[in-house]
């Protein structure tokens, strides 16, 4: 029986509907949940307090400067660094069969588990460079993580603002770098912290790095400088559900409801940001 072109659409539209609905519900179902055993954890002490009791009560404070820390390390690391390289390629570099070999494996390593990143970061900057386990090495260990994730999303930022563009400046005298300073790089900033975005959000989530790297058990003073150990909320998290017992259900979800709600301030951050750029976009 032959079909007809508004039924093929109807049948289209419904799957692609029931595959939203597969993603959508399973994360909103994990939100609420969180949010419903962790919101009666949340208070101004759990928030600005240290942990005590063996991290069976107390706060967080320590775990939430930790990761701030980690996050804007491996930030300030990755995003230049990054976003160089893929001007460098989008701009500069030939269309060979090397620059193609380049640009798969940086795809290529945007998939590598992070527990081998961390593997990586252990073996580099805590043994090799004798950083120790500390800020530092956390920070650069994670920024290795996340920069093949912002050279891909910049690079096709880069390649998506119109050659046109850069042949008009090119025809006023213009220089190829003032070119890409002036033209290419207002017009490709929304893409780039689209990559920046993804990246925060892989950094404050990752427990595997920063377990090799900084992460300290129990740490109740605030670090002092890039060379000493910090907590962070992944790995405290981690810890208390599983490694120290008799800890309130509430403290756990709490610690989770915590990093979800960083991350999610992190990224509405970067979204208005990217927002406000692509007001001035001019195509």
């Amino acid at each position: 029986m032959k079909i007809n072109a508004k039924t093929s659409q109807n049948i289209a539209f419904s799957l692609l509907f029931l595959a939203t609905l597969l993603i959508v519900v399973p994360v909103g179902l994990i939100i609420v949940i969180i949010i419903k055993k962790g919101l009666p954890a949340i208070n101004w002490q759990f928030l600005i307090d240290v942990p005590r009791q063996g991290m069976r009560s107390g706060g967080i404070f320590p775990a939430i400067v930790g990761t701030v820390y980690l996050v804007l390390g491996a930030i300030i690391f990755a995003l230049p660094i990054g976003l160089l390289s893929a001007i460098y390629l989008s701009e500069y570099s030939r269309d060979n069969f090397l620059t193609r070999l380049i640009k798969l494996a940086i795809v290529n390593l945007a998939g590598v588990p992070s527990v081998v990143y961390g593997l990586f970061g252990l073996a580099l900057f805590v043994v090799f460079f004798k950083f120790g386990a500390s800020i530092l090495s956390g920070s650069l260990t994670l920024g290795i993580m996340i920069l093949p994730i912002i050279i891909t999303t910049s690079r096709e930022a880069l390649e998506s603002v119109p050659y046109s563009f850069r042949e008009v400046s090119w025809s006023l005298g213009v220089s190829r770098w003032q070119t890409i300073r002036q033209i290419v790089l207002p017009n490709a900033i929304p893409g780039i912290l689209t990559g920046t975005i993804l990246g925060l959000g892989r950094a404050a989530g990752e427990t595997a790095p920063i377990l090799f790297t900084v992460a300290a058990f129990y740490l109740p003073q605030l670090p002092k400088s890039i060379f000493d150990q910090a907590m962070a909320l992944p790995y405290h998290l981690y810890v208390i559900s599983t490694q120290v017992p008799n800890v309130d259900e509430k403290i756990r979800y709490g610690t989770a409801l915590v990093l979800l709600t960083l991350v999610l301030f992190m990224n509405l951050i970067a979204i208005i940001i990217r927002y406000k750029f692509r007001k001035n976009k001019k195509w």
